[in-house]
């Protein structure tokens, strides 16, 4: 298995990152990437695992992009991988074959196991979210989901392992007796639960995730790119470090920040009652 960070070309334009079961469009300053498979729950084929890796490198890429929304399309997440499609061969075509055969890690990068965005990514959950579903779910950095939105990591009822980063990165994220009954269980959470335990930070009205994860995107958007960016590595390298070291990386990360034209530009326009134009500078 690979690191966490692996170079790559990213696409020219973000728009150019879709296949046929994964839709891209832009918000603003926000990527939205879709999984679209609706009749599949939209259960994880190679061609959208290229489109998601593809959406992660456009969205770094281009500045103009300040957060990225994850969703699913027809009223689910993710089902998890398409065991059938897999089974039966009917999931690949030459051309994403020949990707995956030029980067064995693709599919864990598209999932976030393997790759972290340098934008925040929020996950707009309705309907299932499920096996690797809650494994890519884990990946991203907010997550808001409808009141009957399911979660649960089910491989073990399948006598399979939840290969996509789960046994790691669950109990970092939620208290260990809850990351371990989801696991070793394989039962399903309803959204409330989900919320109570800390999986996802918002329940919502069904329907309307997308539009909450939105405005948490937009609220983000407006702040300070270079801040945020910055906030966000800060974090997640401090997970893996003691407090000390942890306190020392975030001031060799946190002071280049103060001397930005951005950091200037945010401090002139509190004084000047207005809001601020940053220009990731």
């Amino acid at each position: 298995m690979g690191g966490t960070e692996h170079a790559a070309t990213a696409p020219a334009r973000p728009e150019d990152a879709g296949t046929e079961h994964l839709t891209v469009t832009r918000t603003g300053a926000t990527l939205v990437l879709t999984l679209n498979r609706p009749e599949a729950k939209n259960a994880l084929s190679l061609p959208m695992l290229v489109g998601l890796y593809d959406g992660w490198l456009a969205a770094d890429a281009d500045d103009g992009i300040r957060s990225i929304v994850l969703t699913g399309a027809g009223g689910s997440f993710c089902a998890g991988m398409d065991l059938k499609a897999l089974a039966g061969g009917g999931m690949t075509g030459e051309e994403h074959r020949e990707r995956l055969r030029a980067d064995p890690d693709l599919h864990w990068k598209a999932m976030l196991r393997h790759h972290r965005p340098r934008k925040p990514v929020i996950a707009a959950v309705e309907g299932h979210c499920v096996a690797g579903g809650t494994e890519i779910l884990q990946g991203t950095d907010i997550r808001v989901a409808g009141e009957g939105a399911t979660f649960g990591l089910y491989e073990v009822r399948r006598g399979l392992f939840p290969i996509g980063g789960s046994t790691v990165r669950l109990p970092r994220q939620i208290p260990r007796t809850h990351a371990l009954e989801m696991l070793l269980t394989g039962r399903p959470y309803p959204a409330p639960e989900a919320a109570r335990i800390g999986l996802i930070g918002h329940v919502v009205p069904d329907g309307t995730a997308l539009e909450k994860a939105l405005e948490i995107a937009e609220r983000i958007n407006a702040c300070g790119p270079l801040a945020v960016e910055a906030v966000k590595a800060s974090v997640y390298e401090a997970a893996e470090l003691t407090e000390a070291d942890g306190l020392a990386a975030e001031l060799a990360r946190g002071w280049p920040v103060f001397d930005t034209a951005d950091a200037k530009e945010g401090s002139r326009a509190f004084a000047e009652k207005r809001p601020p134009v940053f220009r990731r500078a």
